[in-house]
């Protein structure tokens, strides 16, 4: 590459073990591990500060003093590319789907303390979303700034780059992993562990963000290894879904609380629950075996969590009121 990634997050992250959830699961005591990428430190943590390391680090390469990126209201991408530039003195403006007037809390709140100006792009589909963080940019450079276009979700076969290292240190921390089980949506987080672990490795579990996830992994991920990378050869389960990506499915729901009550890890209800949810029919149909060793990466996405009305509602109802 003709620039280094820009340092924005703290490596490596934990690998913990999780007896009492692979127990759950119909694991064994030693087969389950928890790779800790909520625990990547800026902006609340999460995934996306991986890529954001090699794409901001572009973007600065290229002279930018202005992040633009796109994403759903709720979006972790958004809320930690406006923690990026927080970090390194850039403007931002997030271009969101959707109208103002919603929820204001989750990402939401955090994208507003962080500085970032929001730009609402309406009820459009990805191309849609793309138009309009094209105009965005155009309207800043009659301004005299210089903005960098962040691609959705910070993936790119460039921003995958920051998860082949993520995969270098799985193969560190747990060196006879057979599963790493991983939450996809925008493609290039799988792509980044595909690319380093191979295909036969990664167990990806849509969410529902792409109509075609799978050939956006095999996309970003080809230039990235002398493999061959198809979509059709990639390890992805569809079934988690539901309703779309911001329903709260059963499965999901019963994920967020079995990792809370298990581990007392918290889980967010598009990415990470969906991912266990994965994971938990995964074990149930055997492509996940006891005996093997099984990674569940984390990816953050807790404050996704405080804007998610049904999510928020289910977990309250959880608690129970003992009289003193």
């Amino acid at each position: 590459m003709s620039h280094p990634p820009v340092q924005l997050g703290t490596f490596p992250t934990p690998v913990e073990p999780a007896p009492r959830l692979a127990a759950a699961l119909g694991l064994g005591p030693e087969d389950l591990w928890v790779k800790r990428d909520d625990l990547t430190g800026l902006g609340g943590g999460g995934n996306k500060i991986r890529k954001l390391e090699w794409t901001v680090g572009a973007a600065l390469a290229e002279g930018a003093d202005t992040l633009v990126t796109t994403g759903a209201p709720q979006s972790n991408h958004a809320r930690l590319t406006a923690a990026a530039a927080a970090r390194l003195g850039l403007d931002v403006v997030l271009v969101l789907r959707g109208s103002p007037g919603g929820s204001r809390s989750g990402n939401l709140a955090l994208d507003g303390l962080l500085g970032a100006r929001l730009a609402w792009a309406g009820d459009v589909d990805q191309a849609g979303l793309n138009v309009a963080a094209a105009e965005v940019c155009a309207r800043l450079r009659e301004t005299g700034a210089r903005p960098a276009l962040i691609p959705f979700g910070g993936s790119s076969t460039l921003g995958a780059r920051g998860y082949v290292r993520c995969a270098e240190e799985l193969r560190a921390q747990v060196p006879q992993l057979r599963t790493a089980v991983v939450a996809l949506g925008s493609g290039g987080t799988m792509a980044g562990l595909v690319a380093a672990l191979g295909t036969e490795s990664v167990l990806g579990v849509d969410v529902g963000a792409l109509a075609d996830p799978a050939a956006a992994v095999a996309e970003f991920a080809a230039p990235l290894t002398t493999d061959k990378i198809t979509a059709e050869g990639l390890r992805v389960r569809r079934d988690q879904v539901g309703s779309g990506y911001a329903a709260l499915t059963g499965p999901v729901a019963e994920a967020l609380r079995l990792a809370a009550r298990t581990e007392g890890i918290v889980l967010d209800p598009v990415y990470t629950g969906r991912a266990l949810a994965g994971l938990a029919a995964a074990v149930r149909d055997g492509d996940v075996r006891p005996g093997q060793k099984t990674v569940f990466v984390h990816t953050g996405g807790l404050p996704g969590l405080f804007g998610h009305t049904e999510a928020v509602a289910y977990a309250e109802e959880g608690a129970v009121t003992h009289a003193l």
